[in-house]
């Protein structure tokens, strides 16, 4: 039986993320069509069917891509928290240089992470980072998602003061600077954004 995701038109990362939640849910012996609009839609859904073990091959039809895949084994789906990574997150944006682009890029981030498998134990948000837990983020609902997975979400009670936002905390816990730092001295690994 043959299932397809229609991703054209998509933004990345959706149509890889679509792939992976069909594939999850196909048959030993279903076939998946992913139809992709660009070629870097089509190389990033390689990737991920590469990265699951199954096959694929492409057929090109004008500007879209029709890719086929079956399964050959996927790895287990559990979902598992990373005891010693912490994600601390420094500003409301992501990189360098536009502020509307390092938005998207924010949004796609934490959408993309509350879709994977290993997740950080903890993700801590200071300075203008505390914007994202409050009324009006654009990245409440995959917060939400990760801190239902599991991620404890901690915001920094003197940035929330300093921007007047204490009132306006919609998810995650205020924290004070000691414990930032005693849950950055015992983790394992610290990825900053």
């Amino acid at each position: 039986m043959e299932k397809v995701v229609d991703a054209r038109g998509l933004a990345c990362p959706q149509p890889v993320i679509q792939t992976k939640k069909a594939l999850e849910t196909l048959s030993p012996d279903g076939e998946l069509v992913t139809i992709v609009d660009n070629e870097v839609a089509r190389d990033n859904v390689l990737k991920l069917v590469r990265s699951m073990e199954c096959v694929a091959s492409v057929r090109e039809q004008g500007n879209e891509y029709y890719i086929h895949i079956r399964k050959e084994s996927l790895p287990s789906t559990q979902l598992s928290v990373h005891p010693g990574q912490v994600l601390l997150v420094t500003s409301a944006t992501l990189g360098r240089g536009s502020e509307e682009l390092g938005g998207v890029l924010m949004r796609s981030f934490f959408y993309s992470l509350s879709e994977t498998e290993v997740l950080p134990r903890r993700i801590i948000f200071i300075n203008s980072g505390v914007h994202l837990c409050c009324q009006g983020s654009p990245v409440l609902d995959s917060l939400l998602a990760l801190e239902q997975k599991g991620v404890e979400v901690l915001a920094c009670g003197t940035c929330l003061d300093y921007y007047h936002l204490k009132e306006k905390l919609c998810i995650g816990s205020v924290t004070n600077m000691y414990t930032i730092i005693e849950h950055l001295t015992a983790a394992e690994k610290v990825i900053t954004l």
